[in-house]
């Protein structure tokens, strides 16, 4: 295995945050990124920037870590036992972002390099990531967009990477207790290894690259869309089950919390406002069911299937 350029990819890492931040300030047109550096005290820290009533993004936030500790923790080792007790160095950029627009989607996306060490062994270090979408009101063209992106980015990779990480994304963004997905899926992708150092790289920069391409037109076409009350309040709604995800299953939030991040930092993900309410059921044939019906389950957007 080919041996890792940690300060390659922490360089690459520190220069995407500052690229999206400029690119979703210029989506927003009146919003800016307030930047909030942070230290660890196990080893390490990072810079959290976040941009809140903005005038399409009502809460983005997008953090930059870079974290090292003594022991890699449960999140972390859950599927790769075998790398329990070493120590870690880890890195990543991850964002959400929560517009004002309830015809505008909610977005996630992160890139992360992990090397666990321990003495008289070769270092282990994979990356991952990956980016997904959540609708509210979603329209069919925009999720065939954004799947088309995520097919060809991986194209130059081999004609199975966006298959396998597609599905990855459906089985990753599920939520078993409401038995639907949280939104319509994307990319995702861990324990990336195994084409060598160089290769690896490559393809989590074409992630990371291929993200604001593929969120900024679809902003565009909806952000002046007219909304109600109604609107906003199923938005509100279906938020709450963003934050059901991030704090029961998702292994990013286990991890920040498992090595002792930065709270704020690591729950930056969650929106600004959200709601709950008793057994809701859309009402049938309207807006509301077709995200049910028609969007929150695994599905072949480009027909790729045969």
């Amino acid at each position: 295995m080919s041996v890792p350029d940690t300060s390659a990819v922490k360089a690459f890492l520190l220069d995407l945050q500052q690229r999206i931040c400029e690119g979703l300030e210029r989506l927003d047109g009146d919003g800016t990124f307030e930047a909030d550096s942070w230290k660890r005290e196990e080893g390490g820290g990072g810079t959290s920037r976040v941009l809140t009533n903005g005038k399409v993004f009502e809460q983005a936030g997008v953090n930059f870590s870079h974290v090292t500790g003594a022991a890699m923790p449960a999140s972390a080792t859950a599927h790769r036992p075998e790398l329990a007790g070493r120590s870690f160095e880890a890195m990543g950029v991850s964002l959400v972002i929560h517009p004002n627009n309830p015809f505008i989607p909610t977005t996630h996306a992160n890139v992360r390099f992990f090397v666990a060490q321990k003495e008289g062994a070769d270092p282990v270090w994979w990356f991952g990531g990956g980016f997904d979408l959540t609708p509210y009101y979603p329209f069919e063209e925009d999720v065939i967009e954004w799947h088309q992106n995520a097919y060809d980015l991986c194209q130059p990779f081999g004609e199975s990477v966006y298959p396998k990480y597609k599905k990855w994304c459906d089985e990753y963004f599920f939520l078993p207790h409401r038995n639907e997905t949280r939104g319509v899926g994307g990319l995702f992708f861990d324990d990336l290894n195994q084409d060598g150092f160089e290769k690896s790289f490559e393809f989590m920069q074409a992630v990371a690259n291929s993200f604001l391409t593929s969120y900024a037109p679809i902003v565009e076409r909806r952000k002046d869309t007219e909304y109600g009350e109604k609107e906003r309040e199923f938005q509100l709604y279906r938020r709450g089950r963003y934050v059901e995800f991030n704090l029961v299953y998702d292994r990013g939030t286990l991890f920040g919390l498992q090595t002792g991040g930065r709270t704020e930092s690591i729950l930056m993900s969650m929106p600004p406002l959200v709601r709950w309410q008793y057994a809701y059921t859309p009402e049938e044939n309207s807006a509301e069911a077709l995200l049910y019906t028609d969007f929150l389950k695994p599905k072949d957007w480009l027909g790729l299937e045969k």
